[in-house]
Parts: structure tokens; sequence; C-alpha cells
């Protein structure tokens, strides 16, 4: 049961501050592609530094923003607290406390417009060029209470019911920012919480996972097929990292 053993490890291993092992590859690579993928500058190895000692040497002369900094922090802190929630129902309360602990302390966090601790006041699209459109301030609650209800009362909850629900909440999209972030971590709580092998999505996939969701209405498959793969990946590396056995003493 390599799903469980993989929801153990990353409880326990937080709890002992193990490095190196699955905890410490999930939260580096899920932090950096899913912070990359909105535009981050830390580089991977410039996020393990973070992870591991708190600080880092800049590989390059390229400016580093302050909000990046503090948002891949609060990336770490948002994965522990869904381990902390894992087997809770998602509810809207949740989805606010996530996209707090993403964007607490950044400069959003000061600006109106992006309305921190709530839903966005502010229309907002996914994309520059090829634009998704979403849903407008004043539907946001009730979109996705109707999200919600239908999501939690399945009785058997698959990965293409949680790429659904991710493309519902997307496309919703209820926060001024972070929302595929808070969407991308929604994922990887539901995947364990139903016993599915989780996954992160990769920065270098970012134009097949972008496809996947503007044209999900008429080709779900493309999504779901890009997921299948980000899932293999994950999968491997935990056969991998997990590939020993404990002696009691």
């Amino acid at each position: 049961m390599l799903i469980d053993k993989i929801k153990q490890e990353l409880i326990m291993q937080r709890k002992s501050k193990f490095k190196g092992n699955i905890y410490h590859y999930s939260q580096v690579n899920f932090a950096y592609n899913s912070n990359k993928m909105e535009g981050s500058k830390l580089t991977e190895d410039e996020t393990e530094e973070i992870f591991a000692t708190d600080s880092f040497m800049p590989k390059s002369d390229d400016a580093i923003k302050l909000d990046d900094l503090i948002e891949m922090k609060n990336h770490f802190r948002l994965f522990d607290y869904c381990l902390d929630i894992i087997d809770e129902n998602l509810t809207k309360e949740i989805m606010i406390k996530m996209n707090m602990i993403l964007k607490r302390n950044t400069s959003d966090e000061e600006n109106p417009r992006y309305n921190v601790g709530g839903f966005k006041v502010v229309p907002n699209k996914i994309g520059l060029i090829n634009v998704i459109n979403t849903s407008a301030p004043e539907d946001v609650e009730k979109e996705l209470d109707n999200l919600l209800n239908e999501y939690n009362n399945l009785k058997k909850i698959t990965l293409e019911d949680i790429i659904e629900f991710h493309y519902r909440f997307e496309i919703i999209h209820p926060f001024g920012d972070g929302n595929g972030r808070v969407g991308r971590m929604i994922m990887f709580k539901e995947c364990l919480k139903n016993n599915i092998m989780p996954f992160i999505v990769l920065d270098s996939d970012k134009p097949y996972y972008m496809r996947g969701l503007k044209n999900y209405k008429e080709d779900k498959m493309f999504l779901i097929d890009t997921i299948k793969h980000e899932q293999d990946l994950y999968e491997s590396a935990a056969k991998e990292m997990l590939n020993f056995k404990l002696e009691d003493k």
C-alpha cells in the first residue's frame, strides 16, 4: 500500500525533521514548481536551501522580489497545513485559510484589491494570451457552495472527480491571487485523503496543464493525461525513497 506509506511518512518525517526523503522532496519540488508557474525567480537549488536552512545565497545577479521569498516560505507552511487537515472535508473556510497562509505578510495582504482573508472583490482572468474567463466576484460564494456540495456528497471520489473539482475551482478563481497554488495543493490533499497517488504539476509541463484547463470542456482527457503523467513521476520518486523497512526495537 504505497499511498498509505506516502501519507504516513509525510506526516512522520515532518514531525521528526527528517531530511532527504519524501517529505523533503515533496516540499521542495511542490514549492519550487508551483511558485515558478506563477512567476517566481527562485531556482530549485535556492528553494531547497531556503527549506533546509531558512536562508540562501543568490546564484545570479538577478533581483529576487521579497514576495517571492515570503511566498516560498508560506508554501512550505501551506503544505504542512494540508497534512494537518488531510482527512477533513473541504470547506470554504479551509480554502480561505489556505489562501491566507500563502499570502501572509506579502504586499498583496496590504492591498485591499486582493482582499486576502476573503474572496475576490475585483474581476480576474486566467492567462494573458489564451485567456480563460472566470466567475464574477458576486457569484463566487454561490458557485463554490454548489461545487463543494456536489463534491462532498460523492460516495467514492476518483482522480477524475478531483480533476473535475480542480477545473471548476480554477474557473471560479475565487481569490485575488494564489488560485493556482491553492488549487494544486487541494488536489494533492484530496488524492491522499482518498487513497489516490498524489502528484506535483511541474513547471516544465505548464503548457500542457494550461492547455488542459483551457480545453477541458471539449477534451477532458488532455488534462487527465497530463495529471496521470505527473502521478507516474511522483510514484516513481516515492517508490525509490520509500524502499525501506524499519525494524521494531
